[in-house]
C-alpha cells in the first residue's frame, strides 16, 4: 500500500450509520456529511455482526455515496467478529478501517497484518476512546504511516475517568489536548468526540464552536439532524476566505518588496498568518469540490 496522499479533505461531519440497518447505508447517500462511518461495533447487535458485516461490504462495493469518504468501524481485534471485519473491510474500497479503543502500537501492527491486499487508498482511523489511549496517543500517532486519524470517543472515555458531561466538557480538556498535540505533531487529522444530547440544538452548536477553537478538524455524528449546524459552524465563512485572500495578496506584496510583515485592516501579518490564511482558502475551496 502507497504512503498517504496529502490533501485537503474537508471532515467536518462525519455521520455514524448502523450496518446491520439497511435503510440507513440508503438514506445515507443523500445526506450532506463529509464522511460516514459504517458501524460494525457499538450500532450493531452482537447476533447481527455478520450480517452488517456482509451488508456495509456490498454497500461500499455498490457505491452512490458520492464524494463522501466511507469508513468501516470494525468490531475490537479480541473480539471473535473483528479480524474477519477487517480482512473483509480490506477487501473493498473503503477510505479507512476505523479501530476502537486503540492503546497501543502494538494494537495497529495487528490491524496492518490482517490488511493484506488491502485497496490503495484505505488507511487507518484510530478511536482514543480510554485513559491509556490517551496516555500512548503519541505512540499510536507514530505508529504506521497508514494511521491518518483520530476519532475521539468521549462517551468511553468520561465513563472511564469517573468525570461528567459538563456544558464546557472541562473534563475531557485534558485528553483533548493530549490527543490534539500528537494528531498534530504527526500530521494526522482529528475528529471530536459526539454530542448525545438531540434535543439540545444551542448545546450540540457550543460543542461544535468548541471543538473548532480546539482545533479539531470536526466532529463525529449521531443523528442526521446534526449535520447541517455541524457542517456550518466548521466551514469558513465568505467574510473570512475573502479576508485570507487579502492577507495572502498583502503578505506577497511585501516579500516583493523585500518585506516579512505588512497591516491588515490595523493588524500585523507575518508569514505564520499567510500560511494560516493559505490553509483556510484551500479549505474553502476543497468544501467547493466535494459538494
Amino acid at each position: 500500500m502507497s504512503a498517504p496522499e496529502h490533501r485537503t479533505v474537508p471532515r467536518r461531519s462525519v455521520l455514524y450509520m448502523p450496518g446491520s440497518n439497511a435503510r440507513a447505508l440508503e438514506k445515507a447517500k443523500s445526506l450532506p456529511a463529509d464522511g460516514l462511518i459504517l458501524d460494525l461495533e457499538d450500532a450493531t447487535a452482537p447476533d447481527k455482526k455478520v450480517e452488517a458485516r456482509d451488508q456495509v461490504c456490498a454497500a461500499v462495493k455498490a457505491g452512490g455515496y458520492g464524494k463522501r469518504e466511507l469508513i468501516i468501524r470494525v468490531n475490537g481485534l479480541d473480539t471473535e467478529w473483528g479480524a474477519d471485519d477487517v480482512r473483509a473491510a480490506a477487501q473493498v474500497p473503503c477510505d479507512a478501517i476505523l479501530l476502537p479503543k486503540v492503546e497501543t502500537a502494538a494494537q495497529i501492527a495487528e490491524l496492518v497484518s490482517l490488511m493484506d491486499g488491502a485497496d490503495p487508498r484505505t488507511r487507518i482511523w484510530c478511536m482514543i476512546e480510554t485513559p491509556l489511549g490517551v496516555l500512548n496517543a503519541k505512540e499510536i500517532a507514530s505508529a504506521h504511516p497508514w494511521v491518518s486519524c483520530f476519532v475521539m470517543g468521549t462517551s468511553d472515555l468520561t465513563k472511564d475517568l469517573h468525570a461528567q458531561h459538563t456544558s464546557m466538557r472541562l473534563p475531557m480538556l485534558t485528553s483533548l489536548g493530549i490527543c490534539l498535540l500528537a494528531a498534530r505533531a504527526y500530521d494526522l487529522a482529528i475528529l471530536d468526540g459526539v454530542y448525545l444530547d438531540l434535543d439540545d440544538a444551542d448545546g450540540f452548536r457550543g460543542s461544535c464552536v468548541q471543538g473548532l477553537e480546539l482545533g479539531f478538524d470536526g466532529k463525529t455524528l449521531i443523528h442526521p439532524k446534526q449535520v447541517e449546524p455541524c457542517n456550518e459552524v466548521f466551514a469558513p465563512s465568505a467574510e473570512a476566505v475573502e479576508h485570507a485572500r487579502r492577507v495572502i495578496a498583502a503578505y506577497e506584496a511585501a516579500v516583493a518588496e523585500g518585506k516579512n510583515v505588512v497591516l491588515v485592516d490595523g493588524k500585523l501579518v507575518e508569514n505564520l498568518h499567510a500560511e494560516m490564511a493559505r490553509r483556510l482558502v484551500e479549505f474553502a475551496a476543497a468544501i467547493s469540490a466535494a459538494s
